[in-house]
């Protein structure tokens, strides 16, 4: 079970990652983000709920 938490915290930790480029692109806007914006968010949609699964799935097996 530990190596499900450390899993997920990497998981989380990419979600922050892609998040954080986002971000940063949407800041300083220009040719990348244009091209890449909706691609990257779709990216941290895609990391976001594998880290909510594996979240939950460490929980319920906490749990039991």
């Amino acid at each position: 079970m530990d190596t499900l938490f450390i899993i997920g915290c990497i998981a989380v930790l990419v979600v922050l990652v892609i998040l954080m480029v986002g971000i940063g692109s949407f800041a300083k806007g220009g040719e990348f983000h244009r091209k890449h914006a909706n691609r990257i968010m779709r990216y941290r949609v895609a990391a976001q709920a594998v880290a909510v699964i594996i979240i939950v799935l460490f929980a319920w097996l906490a749990r039991g």
